[in-house]
């Protein structure tokens, strides 16, 4: 089988070999295959003619059908079943689709079998010029710096073409400017923008619209194109100096500005942007004074000029001085632009206020001595009023700082003198505010603090510390040191405080102390005399002159009270007459605290004790009637299950026939002896024809029951032994309600069981009191 191209240019290739087919024995197959190729985009009327497949073993009978399958087939590529021959019949788009794989069949017409093996084959659509081409990364956004050189590379730009770039050169493309041209160029090859020119200026034109053109066939006659616009943005750089809009500014501002006060602001221009318009100020000239000071405003770049020092009016009205402007980031680059700084003049007029008086401060607080009489001078304060020296100034103190009006001043003079007798000891300083004001306008005023220092004088005389106390050993001896006093001297001489130490002069005589003066203003007591006796004397009041040693001199008399005590060997006091004294002496509050704490503690222990006995008091006793009420209830109980064998004779419970045996005749022996403490219970009559049956059968149901229930507890049930049964011939099997006359049983044993059984021993008592009567 053979193919014949519809189109020219087509290679011939295909492969030869045997097929068997059934009932022809071996044939020869000859499958000779071309690559077929449409053109895209046909515009014809007619159906494209593709291609002809042809076999062999076709002798133009037509009793072989062609067929094919795959990609297209029947839709878009129809085949003749007797010529072979292919057509497409849509038109065909190389962008979408570069080629469909098919593949072919020879049937025979009548069996419809397969004369030869299915192969495949390629139909590949034939690219023709119909895609322009197309920038995809759009919009363009590039940027230089102004005055860049010539050829500065600007950004790239590439445009695609969707035709097939092996096929021709559908797909080559060539880059130029159509608009532009004047400012920037493009490689033709790689798209690369550059600058044409070197003279960019940002504050000139800042931005430029070039339109770029990508033209595909290699730029040939006929070849599609495609264009897209760049925005290129020109960035600042720092070429531009500042510069003044005006060669001089006039403020003015009053006298009475305070230090950092506003006096206007300036600003130089930069036609510059962004960080290139950053920019310092300073004051290059000002005559020395220092009265004003600028800064610059970050945000905006303005000069901002304000007071270093107050203004006078008085002394200068008119200020002028000299601000400059610079570049804060200059580029050396542009040096040879010139100077990047720029100066103007500056004109501050000071403006006259009608100010309040000022005052002329002392050199330093004023000094009173505290004995000065009321209308002492205590000094002079001067204020005068800078508009006018000679206007006439009017003095007051603030009542706010002197509430207890302890000075006056002069309202014409400014003469200070006390108003009250003074006393340092009370107050030692003054702080007053003084007031000035211009007696035509009094609503101008100055103020002035005022310290006034009271200058000591000796009017306290000297006093002992404390109230002193000692003790002495009654085996002291001679010269022994017994106190250390010291005194207070509320005044303060200039020179420090001396004083003077001596026994009074009715203590001159004394033989038991004697009073030693240390330089260092404190006295010593000492002993003068071995021994003491606390029979014949206990207490000394001991008289001591202290005198100061400052103009005039002032002393006074202080008593110091000695206890006579007795001491151990070790000198430490025992015991002395007073009792707090030795108490005070003897025991230290820690001990006091500690001696508390044992007696708390021992009273808590006490009534823990006795909570717990009466706790278990009532616990005994509720036990014990809880008992009796069991026992009451349930005398008949067995014990506290098959664990406990030693409470009862299981016996007699288990073999209910040996009652009648073990009341009498017939029984084989006696019943056995019961544990210690316990006694038979009461036996009554059997009737010979008794069966017991009913019973064992019932009990022995229940224990079957019993035992395979797991939620039946590991103890026999009192009702399994409470079971009656039928009608019995008996009245009852309870000896309690037993009235039989011909009961020999005697109930007076059971008192003797305990208190467990007293209750029960007391219903037996009284039973058988009752039927002692009765039978009587």
């Amino acid at each position: 089988m053979h193919t014949e191209p519809g189109g020219p240019g087509l290679e011939l290739s295909g492969d030869g070999g045997l097929l068997l087919l059934p009932g022809n024995g071996r044939v020869k197959r000859g499958w000779v295959w071309n690559q077929f190729f449409v053109v895209e985009e046909y515009t014809g009327t007619e159906p494209l003619y593709v291609g002809k497949i042809h076999s062999d073993s076709d002798e133009g009978d037509g009793s072989i059908k062609y067929t094919i399958s795959g990609e297209g087939a029947g839709t878009i590529f129809l085949i003749d079943e007797l010529t072979g021959d292919i057509h497409a019949t849509e038109r065909l788009d190389r962008e979408q689709k570069t080629f469909y794989t098919l593949r072919a069949q020879a049937r025979d017409r009548q069996t419809d079998q397969l004369l030869e093996p299915e192969s495949e084959f390629v139909i590949k659509v034939q690219d023709v010029n119909d895609s322009e081409p197309r920038f995809l990364g759009g919009p363009y956004i590039g940027s230089v710096a102004e005055l860049s050189p010539v050829g500065t590379s600007v950004m790239q730009v590439m445009a695609s073409d969707a035709d097939d770039p092996t096929y021709g050169s559908s797909a080559r493309l060539v880059y130029s400017v159509l608009e532009g041209e004047q400012h920037f160029t493009v490689d033709s090859q790689t798209g690369v923008i550059q600058t044409a020119v070197a003279n960019l200026d940002r504050e000139t034109q800042d931005r430029y619209e070039v339109v770029i053109r990508a033209t595909d066939m290699a730029g040939q006659l006929g070849g599609l194109s495609g264009s897209t616009t760049v925005t290129i943005v020109i960035t600042d750089v720092n070429d531009n100096p500042p510069r003044f809009p005006q060669k001089m500014y006039q403020f003015s501002i009053a006298e009475t500005a305070p230090v950092g006060a506003l006096v206007g602001r300036v600003k130089a221009e930069d036609s510059d942007v962004g960080e290139n318009t950053d920019m310092t100020y300073q004051v290059k000239d000002e005559g020395g004074l220092g009265a004003f000071r600028v800064t610059t405003d970050s945000h905006s770049q303005e000069a901002l000029l304000s007071l270093q020092k107050l203004l006078d009016f008085e002394a200068q009205p008119v200020h002028t001085l000299v601000v400059e402007a610079l570049n804060k980031f200059a580029d050396p680059r542009f040096a040879d632009l010139g100077t990047f700084r720029d100066q103007a003049i500056v004109r501050v007029t000071v403006l006259d206020v009608d100010e309040p008086p000022e005052f002329q401060p002392p050199r330093g607080p004023m000094e009173v001595p505290e004995d000065a009489l009321v209308g002492s001078v205590v000094g002079t304060v001067t204020a005068l009023d800078p508009d006018a020296p000679d206007s006439p100034i009017r003095y007051a103190i603030d009542q706010s700082s002197d509430l207890e009006h302890i000075f006056d001043i002069d309202p014409e003079r400014g003469t200070i003198v006390t108003g009250k007798l003074l006393d340092r000891e009370t107050a030692g300083w003054h702080n007053i505010t003084v007031l000035a004001m211009e007696a035509d306008n009094p609503g101008k005023v100055s103020r002035l603090s005022l310290q006034i220092r009271i200058l000591d004088v000796n009017d306290n005389p000297p006093e002992l510390a404390t109230p002193y106390e000692a003790a002495v050993c009654e085996d002291a001896k001679p010269g022994e040191l017994i106190h250390t006093i010291s005194v207070v001297d509320r005044d303060e001489p200039q020179n420090g405080h001396h004083f003077y130490f001596t026994l009074a002069p009715e203590a001159l005589g004394s033989r038991h102390f004697s009073l030693l003066d240390i330089t260092d203003n404190t006295a010593a007591v000492r002993t003068q005399r071995p021994g003491f006796n606390r029979q014949e004397q206990d207490l000394f009041l001991l008289p001591i002159l202290v005198v100061d040693s400052a103009p005039p001199a002032l002393s006074s008399t202080g008593t110091l009270t000695i206890r006579v005590c007795g001491c151990d060997s070790s000198g430490a006091i025992q015991s002395c007459n007073a009792t707090a004294y030795a108490l005070s002496a003897s025991l230290s509050p820690g001990a006091l605290i500690a001696l508390l704490v044992c007696v708390l503690i021992l009273v808590v222990l006490v009534l823990l004790i006795l909570t717990l006995k009466r706790h278990q008091k009532g616990h005994l006793a509720s036990e014990e009637d809880e008992d009796m009420r069991d026992n009451v209830i349930k005398y008949n109980d067995e014990g506290g299950g098959e664990q406990d064998t030693e409470a009862y004779d299981m016996s007699a419970l288990r073999s209910l026939y040996d009652f009648g045996k073990a009341k009498g005749g017939g029984g084989e022996g006696p019943l056995p002896s019961l544990p210690s403490e316990l006694r038979p219970l009461p036996q009554w009559g059997q009737a010979p024809d008794l069966d017991f049956s009913l019973f064992r059968d019932y009990i022995s149901r229940k224990v079957g029951l019993a035992d395979e229930d797991p939620s039946v507890p590991p103890y026999d049930s009192f009702q399994t032994y409470a079971f009656e049964g039928a009608d019995s011939p008996l009245t009852s099997f309870s000896s309690i309600t037993s009235r039989s006359t011909g009961s020999e049983q005697d109930f007076a044993y059971l008192s003797s069981w305990g208190p467990r059984f007293r209750q029960l021993a007391a219903l037996y008592a009284g039973r058988r009191g009752e039927e002692d009567p009765a039978e009587s």
